[in-house]
């Protein structure tokens, strides 16, 4: 049962926009009240004006917050005598609308006033709440729900049949409102709920009242009918395998127009749906919410694969993908305007049978809440089977929302994007040194990133830092099992890779008769054998996703550089820089680029330098240990010591779309050692 989250010790010292900002945080923690960045909720109160003297006030969430996290900052001042002297004017266009709103916010600078700040503004009431509730569009979206909500509410309920936000629904709303003076809510047909009171405890208390009320109808109509018509299919008990084998497929299909990252749901909820008889059906029906079309298009792709082998999968995803685009390309076509420009024309939901459903974004964040939102219309749908048929807004006028300008506008309140947005980047050898400051440049530029280490401990705490696009994985590179392991992770939580900084790595000198055979195994297992490993796994990723990709070999000056009493390490960098050149030549017909990166000396933060490797190599230069940096830094032409950001900057060049033209190439970052200059 929803639950009512006031809680007085909270809320007694909180006045005005803090009470308001407080209301919206418990009203925005649970997502069957509210939407992702949707809803809206308001106050009336009097300020201070510009010139000091008394002003009333709306204060509503701007376009594009979230109630969950706003801040004060999130709730726009609008004066309101101006905006209640427009009330009597018979018709306002969108643009009239917004123009008007913009010359009555009290804060400069300040965010866009929400769609639906004139019908805040109308009502003649302190608090005012609009949310997308699960509760209220059972009955919003079925076939009989009227009549449902009106013997539920009686004569506290107002019922306005749908029109789009704006001008004229805000008008429908005050005065039906105005001609009922009983009225407690307001039902807005295929759209979401209204209520109000003179606090905001009593305005919240309101709206969570009503939604129980709806609820207990609901469960009660239910009563023991199966749910969606019942399961259809089983969940397949190995759905990871399958996963694992179709996700790169299915992002590289949906990532024709720009990098997509793919999140998969196999939640209880998402399963229950997926399998169940009704559920095909009902999802094609349309958007459970005006709210979730930019997020979840108009309807998901529902995959027609009824089970089989994941190459038979994969087939399907693919041939879906396809056949989604041509439907979304016609569907624009018959709606368009003259100045409309087409969405990227593939599926945001995906339907799996047995498997769960997958949802797709420009980032992470983008496609969980693709995914949140569809569970909403999940949610719905199971509660509309109670009283009617599912309906939805028709074609014309979903794209009309879809496309609609104060809807994408939202859009716009997002962060902007970035160089490596959308891209996947796995970079071994990332809990330190080099790898780690890769993956720091990586995400700097917009990248996902999988940050995998045999020290998973520091290759967590290092993508923590980095933030919620970040995932940290065990891999012990000699390990062909962990290889292909630490890859199905970066599959399941990102849909595939696009990038591989191979930089995991050791480091040990010592005479050839002083080495031996177990050092010399051990140097070739980590930096020559562990590069095929990690080299081929991401070949296998990077084929199955049919985008092409880029490798990034992190080697060494040594690689190009005879150097005594250091054989097995040079030799094995050696076989790295000439495992790239091969890579090179053999993945360039497919897209797939492979590039080296000399780095020599790289001291600071390094888990290699602060090892035997300084003593051995401040011993055979005749050196105190201390002078090591110096000695390097003398030597160079460019008399510099490298860092590991010098050596990331590198890294991350070969990793961007600027070098879409380049394989093969080596890179010194050395500071300039004539002996390692390619020739």
């Amino acid at each position: 049962m929803l639950k009512n989250l006031w809680n007085d010790a909270d809320a007694r010292s909180l006045t005005g926009v803090d009470e308001l900002m407080y209301r919206a945080h418990i009203l925005g923690q649970d997502p069957s009240v509210t939407n992702w960045k949707g809803g809206n909720i308001s106050l009336k109160q009097t300020e201070a004006g510009f010139d000091g003297q008394p002003l009333r006030v709306l204060r509503v969430k701007g376009s594009g917050s979230d109630l969950k996290t706003a801040q004060r900052d999130d709730f726009v001042g609008v004066a309101l005598d101006p905006v209640l002297r427009i009330q009597s004017r018979p018709a306002m266009s969108d643009e009239e609308m917004v123009a008007y709103l913009g010359h009555c916010v009290t804060d400069i600078p300040s965010k866009r006033p929400s769609i639906e700040t004139l019908m805040h503004s109308f009502l003649p009431f302190a608090h005012v709440d609009h949310t997308h509730a699960d509760y209220v569009l059972w009955f919003a979206c079925a076939s009989d729900g009227r009549k449902a909500a009106e013997d539920l509410f009686g004569d506290a309920l107002v019922w306005i049949p749908y029109q789009r936000p704006g001008f004229s629904l805000a008008k429908a709303v005050s005065e039906a409102v105005a001609g009922n003076p009983k009225a407690t809510c307001v039902v807005l047909e295929k759209h979401g709920f209204l209520t109000w009171g003179e606090t905001s405890k009593e305005c919240y208390f309101s709206t969570i009242e009503h939604l129980q009320k709806a609820e207990r109808c609901v469960i009660e109509r239910r009563g023991k009918a199966p749910v969606l018509g019942g399961p259809k299919v089983e969940t397949l008990g190995n759905r990871a395998d399958f996963l694992n084998e179709v996700l790169p497929a299915l992002r590289g299909a949906v990532s024709q127009n720009r990098p997509m990252i793919l999140h998969v749901d196999d939640s209880p909820d998402a399963l229950e749906f997926v399998n169940a008889r009704d559920s095909r059906d009902l999802a094609s029906v349309g958007a459970a919410c005006p709210d979730h079309l930019v997020s979840t298009k108009v309807v998901p792709y529902f995959s027609a694969w009824a089970g089989g082998s994941a190459e038979a999968l994969r087939k399907d995803l693919l041939e879906g993908a396809q056949a989604y685009r041509l439907a979304y390309e016609s569907y624009f076509e018959r709606f368009r305007g003259p100045k409309d420009t087409m969405d990227d024309p593939y599926p945001r939901v995906i339907l799996v049978p047995g498997v769960g459903m997958v949802t797709t974004g420009k980032n992470k964040d983008t496609a969980i809440a693709a995914s949140w939102l569809y569970h909403r219309a999940i949610t719905v749908m199971k509660g509309v089977a109670s009283m009617g048929r599912f309906v939805s807004l028709d074609e014309r006028e979903s794209f009309g929302i879809e496309y609609w300008p104060l809807e994408r506008y939202k859009l716009t309140q997002m962060p902007p994007e970035k160089e490596m947005t959308g891209r996947v980047a796995l970079v071994t050898g990332a809990a330190s040194g080099i790898g780690r400051a890769a993956a720091e440049g990586l995400a700097r530029l917009g990248a996902h990133v999988v940050l995998a280490d045999i020290n998973e401990d520091g290759a967590r705490e290092a993508a923590k830092e980095i933030g919620n696009h970040a995932l940290a994985v065990r891999m012990d590179v000699t390990d062909e099992g962990s290889v292909i392991g630490a890859f199905r992770e970066a599959v399941l939580a990102f849909g595939g890779v696009d990038v591989a900084v191979l930089s995991a790595g050791i480091a040990a000198a010592s005479p050839v008769q002083d080495t031996s055979l177990e050092d010399w195994q051990r140097l070739h297992a980590i930096l020559s054998t562990g590069y095929f490993l990690v080299a081929r796994e991401a070949f296998r990723v990077l084929q199955r996703q049919g985008r092409g990709g880029s490798l990034v070999f992190v080697v060494s000056k040594n690689a190009m550089v005879a150097g005594k009493n250091n054989s097995a390490y040079s030799t094995a960098k050696a076989a790295e820089l000439h495992l790239a050149r091969c890579l090179a030549e053999e993945g360039g017909t497919q897209g797939i680029r492979v590039n080296v990166v000399n780095p020599d000396a790289v001291i600071t933060k390094s888990a290699i330098w602060d090892s035997a490797w300084r003593e051995a190599r401040a011993r055979d230069h005749g050196i105190d240990p201390a002078d090591i940096e110096e000695f390097y830094r003398k030597r160079t032409t460019l008399k510099q010591n490298i860092t590991p950001e010098d050596v990331a900057e590198a890294i991350c060049f070969f990793a961007s779309g600027r070098t879409s033209k380049l394989t093969g190439n080596i890179l010194n970052v050395d500071g300039g050692v004539p002996a390692a200059y390619p020739r």
